[in-house]
């Protein structure tokens, strides 16, 4: 159980880096000339690199907190904390869906948004962890 617990706490962390990381690229990016090609060539290789490190981030932290609920099945009802915590990151998982969409679209120089979007929408996996650790640390209800 330990190992299980190490690997998905391991993946998660990864996770959180890309998703953290991610959306400063987006900042950066956007923050260009138009008539940059260098530029925009640059941070498309580094955001789609950073998405398929991320994505395998995502997956592991997926396949080991179903490891964990199989290993311990009873661990499922120990409470609404943990049915919170798993909608969390499903929502999470969209988030991150949702930012590939927004890399076709850099790719596509077809970005309409501005580097203050983007520096709001990278607070929301922060919150999203902040909370997830509260459920799993306080186990509120």
């Amino acid at each position: 159980m330990l190992w299980l617990k190490s690997f998905h706490v391991i993946f998660m962390v990864s996770w959180f880096a890309a998703l953290f990381y991610l959306p400063r690229l987006f900042v950066y990016h956007c923050e260009l000339r138009d008539d940059d090609a260098e530029g925009h060539t640059r941070f498309g290789i580094m955001e789609r690199k950073l998405y398929g490190i991320g994505l395998i981030a995502m997956i592991g932290t997926w396949v080991f907190a179903i490891a964990l609920l199989v290993a311990n099945p009873g661990y499922f009802q120990s409470g609404g904390w943990l049915h919170l915590k798993i909608l969390l990151a499903v929502v999470l998982s969209g988030y991150y869906g949702w930012l590939k969409g927004l890399i076709r679209k850099f790719a596509a120089k077809q970005n309409t948004k501005s580097h203050k979007f983007y520096r709001l929408i990278n607070e929301v996996p922060a919150v999203l962890l902040v909370a997830m650790v509260i459920l799993v640390i306080v186990k509120p209800f």
